[in-house]
């Protein structure tokens, strides 16, 4: 990871605010999260500011979520963060960066889905409402939604790293479940607009159930397998069923 230069500090967002977009620049400001891209910041109760930190991917990224998350937010059941502002690179800080509403709740890794036949519900329902065919210039993952074979070099190389490293106990199972997938039937319907990283970190829950869905950085068109997935990595054990008999794409 090559992190930016330039410390983000509220000094410096709030410079960047009152140059770009004045009216939001003496709302209090604190930081919320730190993720592998971008760091974000609340801005008052309702706004949030994310800006790249890491990856040189981040630019592209930021401006793909201002381009398709506003239409693609009004039909979605959970809340997600809505872009409403781009700043675009200056001396000062020489990347894009976006304001986008603010999601309340408490990521999955912190605090994972307790209620089985909720969360299977809310997750299904976010899904069958994402999971739309997408128009032409539709963005393309990087790596997500595409053939499971292509990525076998790059998991045969990871599998092999995590077994020396003695992370995994049984590898040649592991191997197998892969073998197993990549024979499974390709998708032949359109490409579907995809999340692309539904990791716990990325859905956030109250009260036992999903009640948002943040960084759409990965968003793109594909397999719907890929956030399918997040079946077996955000539901309580056995509500997987569940989950598969609402998912209606």
């Amino acid at each position: 990871m090559a992190h930016t230069e330039i410390e983000i500090t509220a000094e410096l967002i709030r410079d960047l605010l009152r140059d770009q977009h004045p009216d939001l620049a003496d709302r209090p400001l604190r930081l919320g999260a730190r993720g592998w891209d971008n760091q974000l910041w609340r801005l008052g109760d309702d706004l949030a500011v994310r800006l790249p930190y890491a990856t040189p991917d981040a630019d592209v990224l930021l401006r793909k979520e201002h381009a398709w998350m506003p239409g693609i937010a009004r039909r979605l059941p959970l809340e997600v963060p809505v872009p409403q502002r781009l700043g675009e690179p200056s001396e000062r800080f020489p990347r894009p960066w976006i304001v986008t509403t603010w999601v309340r709740g408490t990521p999955a890794d912190r605090a994972p889905a307790t209620r089985a036949a909720e969360s299977a519900d809310a997750l299904a329902a976010f899904l069958t409402a994402l999971h739309r065919p997408a128009p032409d210039g539709a963005p393309a993952g990087r790596g997500r939604g595409g053939r499971l074979a292509d990525g076998a070099d790059g998991f045969a190389g990871q599998l092999a790293s995590v077994a020396e490293l003695g992370l995994v106990p049984d590898p040649e199972a592991v191997g197998a479940v892969w073998e197993d997938a990549v024979a499974a039937p390709e998708w032949t319907g359109p490409p579907l607009w995809l999340h692309g990283d539904l990791h716990p970190a990325n859905v956030l829950t109250a009260d036992g159930t999903f009640c948002g869905v943040v960084d759409f950085g990965d968003l793109c068109a594909g397999d719907p397998a890929c956030d399918l997935a997040a079946a077996w990595t955000l539901l309580p054990d056995g509500a997987a069923d569940r989950f598969f008999a609402a998912y209606r794409p």
